[in-house]
């Protein structure tokens, strides 16, 4: 099944951070697309470091709590502690759609529940899938548009 899962870093070494995060995708999932790297202000939270933002679209057999978790799992490797939200990190996974599953539940919203508002997802994932439509939201390209 599809996975868009957005990717961002804003303290230690976040280009490093980043790379890591991608190759133990690799490992873990079939990666089929990764965008480039864009360097984003942060949205809320504290004041704190420009982020360094990607997407990454993977192919993956696991039930979407597993898929979860091993997304937890590499981030908690590289450091990642859950101190503040939207506060600076060494590494931050999100699950943004996993085919079509909707889940309202608590512990997994999916699509992203803020993903149709953030232009530091919908801008790298326009690049390398220019037709996506985040379920529940519309196409992305006119998501984006309205950002701007």
């Amino acid at each position: 099944m599809k996975a868009v899962i957005s990717l961002g870093a804003n303290i230690g070494n976040p280009e490093e951070q980043m790379q890591l995060a991608i190759a133990m995708l690799c490992e873990a999932t079939d990666v089929v697309a990764l965008s480039s790297i864009y360097t984003t202000k942060p949205v809320g939270g504290p004041e704190q470091p420009n982020y360094l933002n990607a997407i990454c679209i993977t192919e993956s057999d696991l039930p979407a709590a597993d898929l979860l978790a091993l997304l937890h799992g590499i981030e908690k490797t590289l450091g990642r502690e859950r101190i503040e939200r939207w506060g600076p990190r060494t590494i931050d996974l999100d699950l943004i759609q996993y085919g079509t599953i909707l889940s309202s539940a608590q512990e997994l919203e999916l699509p992203h529940p803020r993903a149709h508002e953030r232009k530091f997802v919908l801008e790298p994932w326009f690049e390398i899938e220019p037709d996506a439509i985040l379920l529940t939201h519309g196409k992305i390209s006119e998501l984006l548009e309205q950002l701007q």
